[in-house]
């Protein structure tokens, strides 16, 4: 018999996920939801692709149920392979009604070839998906908006935020807005925040990220989230709090670059790194 205690423990994990490949995809009743203020301010989630909401939408769900925010996800693409992109469009539709949030799309089957390229060599291309995305913040005017940072490894989440950015870029010079950058394929080197993510809400976001059935079908990396937020835990510790720094008693968090955008561009909001429990409600970071 093996003497190492660990064993058992990773062991135990191994048994969980194995397990958890036999639970249902979607089909589930919708999640509470919080009773909004009809004057409720919105938050603009600019998904790169369908399931990103969910992925990466932990801050997302926190600032729709804690800071009560009308949530809306804008569907900037609906994936590449276009005999998909109707159907993923139903998915997504199904994930956001699961959560509670808005849907916003942007042009027909979505925008395509988002990314550095078009914007370095197809101008008039790249204006235009420029203008779609200045039409939509201009149309909700958000208190707060989400969007990849700009190493984010994936061409078309790095694409999103400079879509994003250009954009903020022809909004009229009174615009103002916090912006919250999110993290998935590449790690960001200078995040400022880490945000706990509860239980229940990680359950939910995996919940909802089932929706996408023909995605989680191909590779079930729902089944990993878990995993990935404890992992940034890892990493925040140090990287928003500092080298050295004492651990929060997190056990799943999102790490987060959080910003403002007025008079025209980012301006640093945090003195330092900030780590926002589950007993803090989001709404503090947007005064």
């Amino acid at each position: 018999m093996n003497p190492n205690p660990y064993l058992k423990f990773v062991s135990d994990s191994v048994q969980l996920i194995n397990a958890a490949r036999s639970l249902p995809l979607g089909g589930f009743p919708p999640a509470p939801r919080p009773t909004l203020s009809p004057e409720a301010p919105k938050a603009l989630f600019f998904a790169p692709h369908p399931d990103d909401e969910t992925i990466v939408g932990a801050m997302a769900l926190r600032i729709f149920r804690e800071a009560r925010m009308n949530l809306v996800n804008v569907a900037v693409t609906q994936g590449s392979k276009k005999e998909r992109q109707a159907e993923r469009l139903v998915e997504l539709r199904n994930a956001c009604n699961y959560l509670g949030y808005g849907l916003q799309t942007t042009v027909p089957n979505g925008l395509e070839k988002v990314g550095v390229k078009t914007r370095q060599n197809e101008p008039q291309r790249w204006a235009e998906m420029v203008k779609v995305i200045a039409d939509i913040l201009a149309k909700h005017t958000p208190k707060v908006i989400l969007f990849p940072h700009e190493r984010d490894w994936n061409g078309t989440h790095i694409g999103v935020h400079y879509l994003v950015t250009d954009a903020l870029k022809q909004m009229p010079a009174d615009f103002e807005c916090y912006t919250v950058e999110t993290e998935f394929w590449g790690a960001m080197d200078d995040p400022n925040l880490m945000v706990e993510v509860s239980a229940e809400d990680l359950a939910d976001l995996i919940a909802a990220t089932t929706f996408h059935v023909g995605e989680v079908n191909r590779n079930p990396y729902h089944l990993l989230l878990p995993a990935w937020m404890m992992d940034n835990v890892r990493r925040g510790a140090e990287l928003v709090g500092g080298q050295g720094g004492a651990a929060p008693d997190f056990t799943f968090a999102a790490l987060h670059r959080l910003r403002k955008w007025s008079q025209g561009q980012l301006n640093q909001v945090l003195t330092g790194g900030k780590f926002l429990s589950k007993s803090e409600n989001p709404a503090s970071l947007f005064p």
